[in-house]
């Protein structure tokens, strides 16, 4: 299937890795091109550099409120055009909701729901019809999860403001698709199986919960977002997918 992104432009946030790094390698493999944005100018410099010439690199935090513009001028001033974002932001404090302070709230609020909103609402502004958004969210948005109480508190309120604007913009042609990756092998997840002292025991405990029976890998969630980002999803808009070998018990 062709999937249309040839010569499209995206912005990826927390592209220097993990699924954002997937992401943008699975769209410019079909032929799309990438701005990436991460706080570590080293880090984000190098994820660009190693898609070559269809990835530029941008030093940036979300919760700076500039930063959703500075992309998108980023975008346009490189590639001459926007066609679409992918909001990926890293994973709050490990912990119960009940042990997390009054600062821990406050600070992954603003780095994982008020960055993420303000950044779909900046690029939507920017993006012509056809044009489409996916915000990666968590499959807390369903259920929670033991130990990430901030995100079992944070996710699926973003959920429905993702919903909302995607109402909003709908009349536009914009889409905005959220998606729910289960348990995949990023360094977030390498790093929460190594807090619990065994980490090959809580892998092998992890897979035992997927119908799959195994973790994914980075890239088999990156090929999904970049369909859920192409044209040939033009039909999706105000939903939330989940990415997880199954392991969601809800419909």
């Amino acid at each position: 299937m062709d999937l249309g992104l040839d010569g499209r432009v995206y912005i990826i946030t927390g592209g220097s890795r993990g699924l954002g790094y997937a992401t943008a390698r699975s769209l410019v493999a079909d032929g799309a091109r990438v701005v990436l944005s991460s706080r570590d100018p080293g880090q984000v410099g190098a994820a660009a550099e190693s898609l070559g010439r269809a990835a530029a690199g941008v030093a940036a935090d979300l919760t700076d409120a500039d930063t959703p513009a500075l992309l998108v001028d980023a975008a346009r001033a490189r590639f001459g055009r926007l066609d679409g974002a992918l909001v990926s932001v890293g994973g709050p404090a490990h912990g119960t909701a009940a042990a997390m302070t009054d600062e821990q709230w406050r600070s992954a609020f603003e780095t994982v729901f008020l960055g993420s909103v303000r950044a779909m609402r900046v690029f939507a502004g920017a993006l012509p019809a056809g044009g489409a958004i996916g915000v990666v969210l968590s499959t807390t948005v369903k259920t929670p999860s033991p130990g990430l109480g901030l995100s079992n508190g944070l996710r699926p309120g973003l959920a429905m403001a993702a919903k909302d604007m995607a109402d909003e913009y709908g009349p536009r042609g914009v889409r905005i698709v959220g998606l729910l990756p289960g348990r995949v092998m990023t360094d977030r997840n390498k790093e929460l199986m190594a807090a619990t002292g065994d980490p090959e025991a809580a892998s092998a405990r992890a897979a035992e919960s997927i119908p799959l029976r195994r973790l994914a890998e980075p890239d088999e969630f990156g090929k999904v977002a970049a369909f859920v980002l192409s044209p040939a999803a033009s039909y999706l808009t105000g939903l939330v997918l989940p990415v997880d070998g199954g392991a969601l018990r809800a419909l």
